[in-house]
This record gives C-alpha cells, structure tokens and sequence, in this order.
C-alpha cells in the first residue's frame, strides 16, 4: 500500500509529460473523426480516464507482487486469445475484440504487460554475464505463445509490437554470439516460414509496395501515397485545426488510428511535427533515465522493457507514414486513438513509477 514516503517519490513529471501527449493524441483524434459516426473521440477521452484511474491503482501495489502474479495473468490472457480464435467475432479482419458496452476492448494489449513482468521475473535473479541458450529457450516459451496467437487472429502490428519487449530483455541480459546466431537463424527461417505459409496475400503486397507505392497507387500503395501528400501539404505551419484536406475531405485512410501523425504533419506542419516529437522524445527519455536510478535488477528490466514497449510502435508507425516502413496496424501509443492501447501504455508507465517509487525500499 501506499504511505507518505511513496507518495514523495511520485515521479510527477513524467505524468505531466504522459497526460501532455494523451491530450495532444486527443486534439489529432477529434480532427481526425469529428465528422465521422461514433465519437471516436469522446470514446478516448473515457478511456484516458479508465486509464489514468488504473495506472494509480497500480501505484497501491508492489510491483514484485504484480511480478508474482504475472504468470497467471498470462495464463488467463491466453485462454482468452484461445476462446477468441475459436468463438470471437471478426471485427475489422481480425478476431481480436471483446465488447466492452458501447465501447471494444482488445486483451492482446494487456498480454503485453503480463510477458514485460513475466520476462523481468524470469531475469531478476539472473546472474550470468551472458544469455545461456537455456534462458534464451525459457524467454522464448515466455513470448512465443502469446506472439503466435495474436498473429492467428490477425493482428500482426500488436504481434510486432511483443517482439521489442522479448528482444530488449534478452539485448539487457547479454548476448554472447552463439546465443545471437542461434536467434538470427531461428528468425531468418521463421520469416522465410512466415512469408510461404502465414503471410496473406495483401499483407505480401504491403511489402512489395515500400520500395515503390506507385506499383498499387489505388491499393496496397494508396495509405501511403495520401501520407505523403498530406504531410507535404503541411509545409512550415501547417493548414491550421480542422483544415487538413486529406483528412477533412476523408482521402486519407485511418485517419484516427494508424495515420493520426499525418493529420498532425499536414494541420501543424513542420514545426507541429517537431513539437510533438519533442514532448514524445522527453517521455521516453525521462522513462529511460529511471533506468539509471532503479537499485534492483528487477526494476530495471521493468523500466528497460517499458521504454522499449512504447518506444518501438511510435518509431514503426513514423517510418510507416513517410514510406520506409510496411503498413502493419501499429498505431501510436498516446496519440492513436484505441481504448486498450491508451490502457497498456498508461499501466506500463505506471510500472515505472511504481518501480521509482519504492526504489529505496526494495533493495
């Protein structure tokens, strides 16, 4: 439970920066969707609520006892990703939604808080300077499961977004170069796998399509096309709130979601883009730093591996919006509009808080 001492150590900073860049994904969300049916907008800003309330829940209990219940946790996710596969109802191509009143919820983003405390678990007492193969084995029988059945939902932009955790982990516990070469093999063979007999035919041409988007300019290459004029028609300042034309007339595809940052690019132009990536960067910085001040291995993995679980889908989707990247389904955290996203990456930081307030305690 929480006394005075915790409270003191409140990291109220990084909630500030946290709540700055949930306001700013809400500013772009209402843009983006206000002339469109649902109020996707007003859904956000319930969530944002939900939320903030569960990351201070989180704050009322040690993180090592969150630790020990990990391994259930993932447990019921699983059978839940299970029930899904078998039962659910396919909601956008996937089946990965459970319906939360008149809102949606999807559990593959909580599974990503259950493998982060499961993995930093499995390494806190681990003492080796390297990864042996046996650990790495134990990480992967870790991550492996949950990665597979997101991807059979389909929903292979939250399975990518597993995949940083898994790697940051091992890249934190060391590496030796066997151990590296078997990971390298065991990849290249399960893309080569993945390409033949999981990839669909338009997720191929997703790939084929980063090189030259010009090849499908009304299918495949057609997000990315509208990207690109909508961010260029942003110039130095941008079109103003509300004026963007790609966005406003609908020409550009998930406006809300998977291309909310090219709303931002062609409504505050340049020197918006620059902003927001500034408070983003200091968000992430400032989750990094506490790497630094953690005085157990335990809390360090969990610091560690949440700067990794946020820091990943922001840099995908950015790469993804400009072109060098594939269209994968990996929105923003903070700043995409998804009820369950908003949730993992509020409790997530609230893991790190969690870790900086009792880092005198749990030595």
């Amino acid at each position: 439970m929480l006394d005075r001492i915790h409270l003191r150590e409140i990291d109220w900073i990084l909630i500030g920066l946290l709540l700055a860049n949930a306001a700013i994904g809400l500013l772009l969300i209402f843009s983006a969707s206000h002339i469109s049916p649902g109020a996707p907008a007003l859904k956000q800003a319930l969530w944002l609520l939900i939320a903030l309330a569960l990351m201070f829940a989180c704050l009322a209990f040690d993180y090592k006892l969150l630790m020990t219940m990990a391994p259930y946790a993932l447990i019921l996710l699983l059978f839940v990703l299970g029930f899904l596969l078998a039962f659910g109802k396919a909601k956008g191509g996937a089946k990965s939604w459970i319906g939360l009143a008149f809102m949606g919820g999807q559990p593959s983003e909580m599974v990503k808080i259950a493998v982060l405390l499961l993995l930093a678990r499995v390494f806190a007492e681990y003492k080796r300077s390297y990864v042996s193969f046996g650990a790495a084995a134990m990480s992967a029988a870790v991550a492996l499961p949950p990665i597979v059945l997101v991807a059979m939902q389909p929903d292979m932009g939250t399975a990518m977004s597993i995949l940083p955790i898994w790697f940051g982990c091992l890249a934190l516990a060391g590496l030796n170069r066997k151990t590296l070469v078997i990971l390298l093999v065991a990849a290249i063979l399960l893309g080569f796998f993945g390409w033949n007999f999981l990839l669909h035919d338009y997720q191929k041409v997703r790939l084929r399509t980063v090189l030259n988007p010009t090849l499908d300019p009304r299918g495949a290459g057609y997000h990315v096309l509208q990207s690109k004029i909508a961010i260029g028609a942003g110039g130095w300042l941008g079109k103003g709130f509300l004026r963007g034309s790609q966005s406003q007339l609908r020409f550009l595809p998930a406006r809300h979601t998977d291309f909310v940052f090219s709303v931002l690019g062609e409504e505050f132009g340049f020197v918006g883009v620059i902003i927001v990536l500034g408070l983003y960067f200091a968000l992430v910085l400032r989750i990094f730093r506490a790497v630094g001040k953690t005085r157990d291995r335990a809390g360090l993995y969990i610091i560690f591996l949440v700067g990794c679980m946020i820091t990943f889908p922001f840099l995908v989707n950015v790469f993804m919006i400009i072109g060098l990247f594939p269209i994968t389904g990996i929105p923003i955290p903070l700043l995409s509009y998804g009820g369950s996203s908003l949730v993992s990456t509020f409790l997530a930081v609230g893991l790190v808080l969690n870790v900086k307030m009792r880092r005198f305690a749990n030595v």
